[in-house]
């Protein structure tokens, strides 16, 4: 009979949110603190398991974690937005990983764009 192997790879299961969508104040300029405008946010975690020892995590609490962010405002760094998120994230979850994108599709340059992204990673320490 042969022994199975020993695993020696971390498993981790990739948890997702695309595209949440915000009205909001945010950014330095006067006019962009006192008129709300669109923030999306794309919010990935990662979780560490195995077989059926996998945590569960609720979609209802990654919402909650960026609304209670983008709630705060007026806002002003998209860094400090994802920076935030991502470490409640990590307060608040049993998440090995968080990657946090924030993208503000109207932002005030001399020319054209699709939008400003900023995005973010971050891992627990052990």
């Amino acid at each position: 009979m042969v022994a199975e192997p020993r695993r020696t790879t971390a498993v981790l299961r990739q948890v997702a949110l695309h595209d949440l969508r915000f009205f909001v104040r945010v950014g330095i300029l006067p006019h962009e603190a006192e008129l709300a405008q669109p923030l999306a946010i794309d919010l990935v975690v990662w979780v560490r398991g195995g077989g059926d020892a996998w945590p569960v995590i609720d979609y209802r609490d990654l919402w909650a974690i960026a609304d209670g962010v983008v709630s705060r405002g007026p806002l002003e760094y998209l860094e400090a937005i994802a920076e935030a998120i991502g470490e409640g994230c990590l307060a608040r979850l049993p998440v090995e990983r968080v990657r946090v994108a924030v993208r503000k599709p109207h932002v005030t340059l001399p020319g054209p764009l699709a939008g400003a992204e900023v995005v973010l990673e971050v891992e627990r320490r052990a």
